[in-house]
């Protein structure tokens, strides 16, 4: 009998014949945690007596969420962070640099990787074929310490992707809809594996942002296999050397398998407050808007700023509307800005926001009042994730996040393409 993925990676890092069900000990090539997950996890290293890291090299830390910091306490997390780095030798990334997932994608995960985070959008690196997977910050503080951990394989739902995405369609269309039709606990702890013809047309930028929400299926991981399309991003990064192919076996078992056709998806949005509460962007035509915010982890990439600033140029943004933007990394904000992106979005009104997560998950830089609506790239939208409990979350591509900046209104991208 075949492996899938999750089975193949597992079983290489853990010495054995790992299948689904089986408990395995695996050596974690990447341990990292961010500035509000990380002073607890050095604490709980701290506090377990653990005197040095298995790895330094292959440990990090990340300054992201509350950067730069908004108040004096998360100020003091910072300072413990920064001098934990300089005492133990990790590897830090410090306000600034970007989003820890987009940075692990950039600079650290390879195939056949297993990679802990203390964050659970960890999930991301998937998409570069790494087993990459959220833990709490205790076991995360083990795992510094000791460089390996135990997980159980999880069964896996194979996604098989045909055809090629319509004009004004994206990767966040993608695994929308896919979330919408399973359900928030539609994959729990289990492999979200992706394959088919289509993927050939699914570029990295695309399955870093449907990988980055596996988990809001309750997937474990989201796998994708490493081709071509991983090959020429490391080597667009210069890391071509990181690169091995992967995939699964032909005759490896499935929970059951799904098949999606991409030229059939429509810009589609999920509404408050649940990430599988799904509408096509046409049906919620009407619905006023006060805030649009583009980045995150999931859709803070060149190419989500490239497709916004595609449709903002030379347009203004409503006047009742605000627009943020938020670059995932300073390499991305670099390359935005020598493209001309950044420009086309200050103009059309845009406020450009540091490298990081920004308003993502309400602590600063575009917190929600009682009452207001916001449409955001980002991956979650559950009461509250963005400052009032009162306020309303939508979540769509950044196509239909600038069309919607644009009109004030939820609007389908393709209207004004």
């Amino acid at each position: 009998m075949g492996k899938t993925l999750a089975e193949k990676i597992l079983s290489k890092k853990s010495g054995g014949d790992a299948r689904a069900g089986d408990i395995v000990i695996a050596r974690v090539d990447l341990a990292f945690a961010q500035d509000t997950t990380g002073p607890l996890t050095i604490r709980q290293f701290q506090s377990g007596n653990f005197k040095r890291l298995a790895n330094p090299k292959i440990t990090a830390l990340f300054f992201d969420h509350a950067a730069p910091s908004p108040n004096r306490e998360l100020a003091n997390d910072h300072q413990l962070m920064r001098r934990f780095a300089k005492e133990a030798g990790c590897l830090i990334y410090d306000v600034g640099s970007g989003v820890c997932h987009q940075l692990v994608a950039e600079s650290l995960a390879k195939p056949w990787d297993v990679i802990v985070g203390a964050d659970s959008h960890t999930v991301t690196a998937g998409a570069l074929g790494a087993f990459a997977t959220g833990m709490g910050s205790s076991d995360v503080a083990v795992v510094f310490a000791l460089g390996k951990t135990w997980f159980r394989v999880p069964e896996t739902i194979k996604i098989l992707v045909s055809g090629e995405l319509p004009p004004g369609v994206m990767a966040k269309d993608l695994v929308l809809q896919l979330i919408g039709s399973i359900g928030a606990d539609g994959a729990t702890y289990q492999a979200l594996e992706f394959g088919g013809e289509g993927l050939t047309n699914l570029k990295l930028s695309d399955r870093l942002t449907v990988a980055n929400m596996a988990v809001e299926a309750g997937a474990k991981v989201g796998l994708f296999p490493s081709d071509r399309i991983t090959k020429e991003y490391l080597n667009r990064q210069k890391r071509g050397e990181d690169f091995q192919p992967l995939t699964a076996d032909y005759d490896a078992s499935y929970q059951r398998t799904i098949n999606i056709s991409l030229a059939a998806l429509e810009p589609t949005v999920a509404q408050p407050h649940q990430v599988d509460n799904t509408a096509l962007a046409r049906e919620l035509k009407g619905t006023r808007i006060d805030q649009v915010f583009i980045g995150t982890c999931t859709n803070g990439r060149l190419e989500d700023i490239a497709a916004a600033a595609q449709i903002l140029k030379g347009r203004k943004r409503h006047p009742r509307t605000r627009l943020i933007v938020a670059p995932a990394s300073a390499q991305v904000l670099l390359d935005a800005i020598g493209a001309g992106y950044i420009r086309s979005l200050v103009e059309a009104g845009a406020v450009i926001m540091p490298p990081g997560c920004a308003a993502c998950l309400g602590l600063h830089q575009g917190v929600l009042a009682a009452g207001e609506s916001c449409l955001s790239t980002a991956n979650r939208n559950f009461k509250g994730r963005m400052g009032s409990p009162k306020a309303f979350i939508y979540l769509g591509s950044p196509a239909t996040a600038a069309a919607t900046a644009i009109t004030g209104e939820i609007t389908d991208p393709r209207e004004v393409l």
